[in-house]
């Protein structure tokens, strides 16, 4: 994470306000019913004051003011920070009734991956996760995503896989808003896939991944690599941060370049074709495929391999290196694009060619995670 963490000074213990009220009185060697006269208020009321059954408005301190020449915003400040000490104590109390959802979170995979810091104390280890989704309770935060997800069926109940996709959804969040991001451009998103698929051919992520956040951000769509956490299981997902800013959001869970590639695509057109209120998660949807499915699977394999030039290669029956390698010039596509699709289709068994693909893997380092 790269918000920078700012330190606040939480003292275990702190007084009411009307503990310091009861010094100064005694130092003036005042009585509760002599304050009272001199501030024109019912002793009742003082006496509540020092108590601490009520609070130190703003038009009390002004009385203390003049009473005590004390600034008023002495006051207001005892109050304030008496006041804000009880709530942390409350909610203190009420994030701990729900810490076994804690456990429904890949917490240790995410510090090790440095998404979040670890705390041996339990409230500031839910602390530093509530921060880092920006929520307000553990359980406000499994509502809240299976209220963004509803779509897609989740499971009402809380689980270790819900809570593994909404902390990947959430890092892929962070990371796409450090993207700065043109206006969404439909017309020049559509194009910009044109220059995109000629990356197909470029090996090294470290050339291709700049070239393709770069071609996105300028036509409103971040793209970003997150790799998935332990029980996620999902290879990629496209919504809208805002109405004129979307993410695709990328796990690189295959770790092959027909996979990557084709994941891409086919986030590309959820983008360019579907509603904007919806969230297209790989790989949690139903095992029938919806509409939106079938056509992003479909713009995917058209875009990358035309149709027609597809079916005339199928027609060869010739599937060597050497004949992938010839149609991928005629197409300039990579050849591991074509492997990944004949096996799809069933025309030759998985375990076959599969050294024309293009094999990733996440590097990981304490800055950052990188890919090879």
């Amino acid at each position: 994470m790269d918000d920078k963490k700012k330190c606040y000074y939480k003292p275990n213990v702190i007084f009411p306000p009307g503990d310091t009220l009861r010094e100064i009185t005694g130092e003036y060697k005042m009585t509760q019913t002599e304050l009272a006269l001199r501030m024109g208020r019912p002793q009742k009321t003082i006496n509540e004051i020092m108590n601490g059954k009520v609070e130190i408005t703003p038009e009390t301190a002004l009385q203390l003011e003049k009473v005590f020449n004390i600034p008023a915003h002495f006051w207001n400040n005892l109050e304030s920070n008496f006041r804000e000490f009880l709530a942390r104590k409350n909610e203190k109390q009420k994030l701990l009734e729900n810490s076994d959802l804690m456990k429904l979170i890949p917490i240790n995979d995410m510090i090790k991956k440095e998404w979040i810091r670890k705390f041996n104390d339990q409230v500031e280890q839910i602390n530093e996760l509530l921060n880092f989704f920006r929520i307000t309770s553990l359980k406000q935060l499994f509502n809240y995503w299976q209220t963004k997800l509803v779509m897609y069926k989740q499971s009402k109940a809380y689980d270790i896989k819900n809570g593994a996709l909404f902390s990947w959804l959430r890092k892929g969040e962070i990371e796409a808003m450090k993207i700065p991001c043109k206006q969404y451009d439909k017309a020049g998103f559509k194009n910009c896939l044109i220059k995109i698929r000629k990356l197909t051919n470029v090996i090294e992520p470290n050339k291709f991944i700049p070239q393709l956040q770069n071609l996105c951000s300028e036509n409103g769509v971040a793209v970003v690599f997150v790799q998935e956490l332990k029980g996620c299981r999902t290879s990629g997902a496209t919504y809208w941060l805002n109405p004129t800013k979307a993410m695709i959001l990328l796990s690189l869970r295959y770790k092959t370049n027909d996979h990557l590639w084709f994941s891409f695509f086919h986030e590309a057109a959820h983008i360019i074709y579907h509603s904007k209120k919806q969230y297209f998660i790989e790989e949690i949807i139903p095992k029938k495929l919806n509409k939106y499915e079938e056509e992003a699977n479909k713009f995917a394999a058209n875009f990358m391999i035309p149709r027609d030039k597809y079916e005339i290669f199928l027609k060869n029956h010739i599937f060597t290196r050497a004949s992938i390698n010839q149609f991928c010039k005629e197409i300039e596509i990579s050849p591991g694009i074509i492997v990944g699709r004949i096996q799809h289709d069933n025309i030759i068994k998985y375990n076959k060619l599969n050294d024309l693909k293009i094999k990733y893997e996440w590097l990981h380092n304490k800055k950052s995670e990188n890919y090879s």
